[in-house]
């Protein structure tokens, strides 16, 4: 993990691609495309086993590293219309005892009383203490910007013709970008500029990218 701070609040940065809020007691986490493996083999793609539940081992372990008060989903929390996938997902949340809510994405297409229904609640994005949530990348004037949509990544080269591609936490002076929660995702490669902090992660640690 790898503490950082922004606007003299302190945010954890969690190996499984999750941000922890201390002072607000939040997890936030972003692009978990659940229900994904389902489409994918209705359509007769074939996916491997493992990604099926990944999404729920992760999450667990997050609520046992940290005690939080509430979940904030940046948005691309289904991957498309309902499936078998709600089910288990619905399960789940009733035996949660915090605050959920979804920043809608443009994924997001499931209806919004589906949500409610379960206590969920729907918001465009969510302002507090000077930081906006929000599903796309943007830059807004008087915040600092926490979102996720585009998978960020970055590509590593080692000796030789060796490379690596990784999945990243992607700073700015006014924005951080959320590497994807999901595990069937995908990673859009980004090169860092001038100002930009990319902080890699393995699924196990997380490490400053040095240039």
């Amino acid at each position: 993990m790898s503490l950082i701070k922004i606007n003299n609040h302190s945010f954890i940065l969690h190996p499984s691609g999750a941000i922890f809020w201390e002072k607000k007691k939040t997890l936030f986490l972003a692009d978990i495309h659940l229900g994904k493996v389902a489409h994918f083999r209705k359509n007769g793609i074939a996916v491997p086993r493992k990604v099926e539940g990944l999404f729920y081992e992760k999450i667990t372990k997050l609520l046992k590293d940290f005690t939080a008060a509430r979940i904030i989903f940046l948005g691309d929390l289904f991957h498309s219309e309902q499936n078998n996938e709600w089910y288990l997902f619905e399960s789940w949340v009733k035996k949660q005892n915090l605050e959920i809510i979804l920043i809608e994405g443009n994924h997001d297409i499931i209806p919004k009383f589906k949500y409610n229904s379960i206590g969920i609640k729907i918001l465009e994005n969510l302002i507090e203490d000077n930081f906006y949530f929000t599903h796309l990348p943007m830059h807004k004037k008087d915040y600092f910007v926490f979102c996720g949509h585009i998978h960020p990544g970055v590509k590593l080269k080692g000796s030789g013709f060796q490379q690596m591609k990784m999945p990243c936490f992607f700073k700015s002076k006014d924005q951080l970008i959320l590497p994807a929660f999901g595990g069937f995702t995908g990673l859009h490669i980004l090169s860092p500029t001038k100002g930009v902090k990319v902080y890699i992660t393995t699924g196990k640690v997380v490490m400053e990218m040095s240039r």
